[in-house]
C-alpha cells in the first residue's frame, strides 16, 4: 500500500471497476509470483529504532541503495521509497519498516535470488551506519510511543482516523512485519476459486508462520500478535470476507464490497487530500464532498483497493496477507506454499476439495483461534496441524508439477522443506522463540535482535 498507483484514465460508472479488476486476466503463460517482505530496522549499538532523519537514519539507508541502481520516489521533498526497472520497488511502511515489494517473476527460484540480492544490499548500506534488519511479525520490546513516524501524508490520514474505528490499528501501522505473495488469475472464475482457497487456508499460513510472541519484551499470549492486531484495526475493510463463497460471486461482487469500503484519502497534485469515512461511490457520481464534481480516475480506485485488507484481497492481482514477517527461508517459503497450491489446476482442486465444505462459523473459529493456539487449533476431530500436512502434500505436488529446476537438480520444492519441518515437529517460529526465552536467554528478548537479525 505504499507506493501510489499511476492511472490518469477517467473511471465514470460501476461497468469501468469492474473492468478495471477483469483486466488483470492473464494466460497461463504469463502468471508471475510476486514477493513482498517487510523488516525492522534498528540500531545495532542499543537494538532502538531507527529516526528518519539524521546522518545515520533511515533516508541515508535509501540515498545509500541507490548505488545499486535503485531510482528516487519523492513526496514534498522527502525520499520515501526507490524503484528500479525490473526491480520492484522499496517502500517505507509508517514506523520505518522497510517493504520491497518485489519484480513480478517466472519461478521461485528468481524470487529466492532476488530475495538474496535485496537483503545483500541492505545489509551493507545499513551496516555502514551500525543498523541491522529484524525479520519478526511484531516490535519485541518498542513501546509505540518510542517509533518514529515516516514523513508520508497519507500515514498522518490514516493514524488520525485509525484512533477512530477500533483499538490496535496504530499497532498494525507502527509495529507489525508481514511476507506477503501476489500472484495471477487467468478469469473470473478461476480468481474465485483462488480466493476461496486463500482466504480459506489463511488462519493456516498465520500459523505456519507465526513469529510474534512478544510485546514491550515481555510474552503477550500469542504466537502471531501480529495477526491477532488485524482482529480490531478497522473491520470495515478487514476480515474473512464470508460473501467470496455465495454462488456467483465474482469480480462485480468484490467491486461492491470495495465500494462500501470506507474511503482514506484522494491524491491531487502531490498532496493528500483527507476523505476518510466518505463513500467511492459519491465519487463515483462527482459528489464527494471537497471535491463536488470531480470523476475519480483508475489511479484512485487503484489507490483505494490498496486500502482494504482482508485476509486475502483482489487488484489485477490476487494478494496473500496471513503470515508473520520473518528470516530469509520463510519470505521463500511463503511464496512456494500458495504457488504450489494455486499455479496447479490438479493441486488448485484437491486445495478447493478439502475446504469447500467448511463453514462461514469454523473458517471465522480457524481465524479468531489460530493468533494464539496455531497448529494446535482444535478442527474437526483433529487439529489445524492434521490440515497442514494435507496442505504442504497438495503444494509439493503442485510445485512438482511445474517442474521448475534452477539448472543445478533442485525443483521448487525445496522452498518448502522449512515449512514442511514446522508441521512434523508441530512447533510453529514463535514457540521456538518463547523457548529460548524461557531458557537460554533467561527471561530477556534482547537476544533476537542478535540471533535473528537478517
Amino acid at each position: 500500500m505504499s507506493i501510489l498507483v499511476a492511472g490518469p484514465e477517467p473511471i465514470s460508472s460501476r461497468d469501468d471497476l469492474i473492468w478495471a479488476l477483469e483486466r488483470g486476466n492473464k494466460p497461463k503463460a504469463d502468471w508471475r509470483i510476486g514477493t513482498e517482505h517487510e523488516k525492522f530496522p534498528f540500531r545495532l549499538k542499543d537494538h532502538s529504532p531507527v529516526a528518519y532523519d539524521g546522518e545515520h537514519g533511515i533516508r541515508a539507508i535509501l540515498e545509500g541503495m541507490r548505488r545499486f541502481g535503485w531510482k528516487p520516489i519523492e513526496e514534498d521533498g522527502y525520499l520515501i521509497g526507490l524503484e528500479g526497472e525490473g526491480m520492484g520497488n522499496i517502500s517505507l511502511e509508517p514506523g520505518g519498516q522497510f517493504e520491497l515489494s518485489g519484480a513480478p517473476l517466472e519461478n521461485l527460484h528468481q524470487t529466492c535470488s532476488e530475495v538474496h540480492d535485496h537483503l545483500a544490499q541492505v545489509k551493507e548500506v545499513a551496516a555502514e551506519h551500525d543498523i541491522g534488519f529484524l525479520g519478526l511479525g511484531f516490535t519485541p520490546n518498542w513501546r509505540r510511543d518510542e517509533i518514529p513516524v515516516m514523513p508520508k501524508g497519507r500515514y498522518k490520514i490514516m493514524t488520525e482516523y485509525m484512533k477512530k474505528v477500533g483499538t490496535m490499528g496504530l499497532d498494525m501501522m507502527y509495529r507489525s512485519c508481514t511476507v506477503q505473495v501476489n500472484l495471477d488469475f487467468s478469469s473470473e472464475a478461476d480468481m474465485a476459486q483462488k480466493l476461496r482457497v486463500g482466504v480459506a487456508l489463511q488462519p493456516l499460513a498465520t500459523a505456519l508462520f507465526a513469529n510474534s510472541p512478544f510485546t514491550e519484551g515481555k510474552p503477550n499470549g500469542y504466537l502471531s500478535y501480529r495477526s491477532h492486531v488485524w482482529t480490531d484495526t478497522d473491520n470495515e475493510r478487514a476480515g474473512m470476507v464470508p460473501f467470496i463463497f455465495e454462488e456467483g460471486f465474482g469480480f462485480e461482487r468484490w467491486v461492491d464490497y470495495a465500494l462500501d469500503v470506507p474511503m482514506y484519502f484522494v491524491f491531487r497534485d502531490g498532496k493528500y487530500i483527507d476523505v476518510t469515512g466518505q463513500s467511492f461511490r459519491d465519487f463515483l457520481k462527482g459528489e464527494l464532498p471537497g471535491l463536488k464534481g470531480e470523476l475519480p480516475t483508475r489511479g484512485d480506485w487503484n489507490n483505494h483497493l490498496t486500502t482494504i485488507f482482508p485476509e486475502a484481497r483482489i487488484k489485477n492481482y490476487m494478494e496473500m496477507r496471513g503470515a508473520d514477517g520473518g528470516p530469509w527461508s520463510r519470505i521463500c517459503a511463503l511464496p512456494a506454499l500458495w504457488v504450489g497450491l494455486l499455479y496447479d489446476q490438479n493441486s488448485l482442486d484437491a486445495a478447493w476439495d478439502l475446504v469447500k465444505d467448511w463453514t462461514d462459523e469454523e473458517r471465522q473459529t480457524l481465524r479468531n483461534e489460530v493468533p494464539r493456539t496455531g497448529l494446535n487449533t482444535p478442527f474437526r476431530g483433529g487439529t489445524l496441524g492434521d490440515v497442514a500436512k494435507q496442505v504442504l502434500n497438495i503444494s509439493r505436488a503442485g510445485l512438482t508439477a511445474r517442474a521448475q529446476g534452477d539448472g543445478a537438480g533442485a525443483d521448487e520444492t525445496i522452498f518448502l522443506s522449512t515449512l514442511e519441518d514446522i508441521v512434523h515437529m508441530n512447533r510453529t517460529p514463535a514457540e521456538e522463540l518463547l523457548a529460548l526465552y524461557n531458557g537460554r536467554w533467561n527471561g530477556s528478548v534482547e537476544p533476537v535482535f542478535d540471533e535473528f537479525a537478517f
